[in-house]
């Protein structure tokens, strides 16, 4: 086995491995649900509104399970004295199946029957991903207790979470294209089985090493008082969900690309110059966060996007401009996209430090919570705002299975006045008032990387609360 480079560090290369493998599939499992569910829904011949509710209604259920899997979570105790590793086997395989069942709704079912199996569906699947996220990232802290490891890792996981985003675009679009056209369900069926191939290594490679040195047993309001308590949490995660719930042109990018564009492939080189961007800056991040504390590189990286924004408004009549602006654009929000998510190991050990609760399956549960309801809000309020633009799913004398039949039903012509003016807006001008909303919040969180690790340090008994008080840049 090779010896670390950095002698701090304190995994080895194989778990490193094996962990960034498995954000490779679930990235492949997400992008399948964020970037299509819409598209596949306009397909299925349900009304955009009635669908748009059914998204909303399921997540009234998941704002139930997180809280619920959160707690359970954390009070759990396996035999084998191993916190994550039997959630992720379990995630790994139910997490893959789910996915298959949202894309099989019968064809030839009524609109009930298909609103029924759809929501069914979906509330399994949502209840799966939070199996399959909250000890995915709650790992990190048992892997390592060294903040700038931990940073590494999540910033480079980016990379193969990003190249999972990716291929799924590649074989979706593809699949699904007038080309291939094999359809939704059997493209489902291939995206599940790639994604368990490479999840489920992180269950017998990764390596549990560091606990808490004391876990406090604690109810269920002690728990929801915790997450009151834990205020960056709640503020970037408030934050959070305005940006990437705003972020319809992920749900609308398909359909966008046909009607704007008149070929759904134009997709293929958004994704591309939205992906690249964020492969690299994974690469950059962590050298760059070394020398700048995260936090900051985040702000100015969201306000590079919003202006960054408004030039690919006015693309509309020019592919090659939209495409070049497009790019611009993914650079800072590939910066956002690699970032994201190494706050949430910042703010459990926050809350621990602060409260003395050992709570992070809350924590991360708070975090697979905000993923999944701005995925459903970015995909629920797309079809909503299509449905109020009157935007056409139904066309007589054709079941719209795939692209190749909106085109044999002069789809794009027969759209009404205003839908496409409709989708262009909700596809560019929405993100932007995202972007602005969740840069105001973001603007309150002020927690500091080289606090967080000696919060870390006194959590895991390294030193004593006393002298990690002193060590603090400044009173939390």
């Amino acid at each position: 086995m090779k010896p670390n480079k950095n002698p701090l560090w304190q995994t080895n290369s194989i778990e490193r491995k094996s962990y960034y493998s498995y954000f490779f599939g679930q990235n492949m499992i997400y992008n399948m649900l964020a970037a299509y569910l819409t598209t596949y829904l306009v397909f299925k011949e349900i009304d955009p509104v009635k669908s748009g509710m059914i998204v909303t209604i399921v997540k009234i259920w998941d704002a139930v399970n997180d809280a619920i899997f959160g707690v359970i979570f954390d009070k759990v105790k396996f035999k084998s004295g191993k916190k994550y590793i039997p959630w992720l086997k379990i995630a790994c395989a139910l997490t893959p199946a789910a996915t298959i069942a949202v894309f099989i709704i019968p064809s030839a079912a009524s609109e009930v029957v298909k609103l029924i199996w759809f929501a069914l569906a979906y509330i399994v699947w949502d209840t799966a991903y939070t199996i399959c996220d909250v000890p995915a990232f709650g790992i990190i802290t048992a892997m390592t207790s060294n903040i700038e490891e931990r940073n590494t890792v999540l910033s480079l996981k980016g990379i193969t979470g990003g190249i999972g985003s990716a291929l799924t675009t590649v074989l979706v679009t593809l699949l699904i294209g007038q080309t291939i056209n094999i359809g939704y369900g059997p493209t489902a069926v291939i995206i599940a089985i790639v994604a368990a191939a490479t999840m489920f290594p992180v269950c017998f490679k990764c390596e549990e090493r560091n606990k808490a040195e004391e876990e406090e047993q604690f109810t269920v309001r002690s728990m929801m008082k915790y997450v009151i308590s834990n205020k960056y949490l709640l503020i970037y995660y408030i934050g959070y969900i305005f940006y990437s719930g705003a972020q319809t042109y992920t749900a609308l990018h398909l359909l966008t690309a046909y009607y704007i564009f008149g070929n759904e492939l134009i997709s293929l080189v958004t994704g591309t110059v939205a992906a690249v961007p964020q492969l690299i800056m994974a690469l950059f991040v962590p050298k760059i966060i070394r020398k700048i504390d995260k936090t900051t590189l985040f702000k100015l990286s969201t306000i590079a996007a919003i202006l960054l924004s408004i030039p690919v408004c006015f693309a509309r009549e020019n592919l090659v401009l939209f495409i070049v602006t497009f790019m611009l654009r993914s650079v800072p929000l590939g910066i956002i996209g690699v970032l994201a998510f190494t706050f949430t190991p910042d703010c459990a050990e926050y809350g621990q430090f602060t409260t003395g609760t050992e709570a992070k399956g809350i924590t991360f549960a708070i975090q697979t919570f905000a993923v999944k309801l701005s995925a459903a809000i970015s995909s629920g309020l797309g079809l909503f705002l299509l449905g109020l633009f009157n935007f056409r799913t139904e066309f007589e004398g054709i079941e719209i299975k795939g692209f190749a039949d909106l085109q044999a039903a002069n789809a794009i012509a027969l759209q009404p006045d205003g839908a496409l003016d409709g989708l262009w807006f909700t596809y560019n001008v929405v993100p932007i008032i995202g972007l602005v909303i969740a840069l105001g919040i973001w603007s309150l969180y002020r927690l500091k990387d080289s606090d967080v690790q000696i919060m870390a340090d006194c959590n895991i008994g390294k030193i004593s609360k006393e002298e990690a008080t002193a060590k603090l840049s400044r009173k939390y």
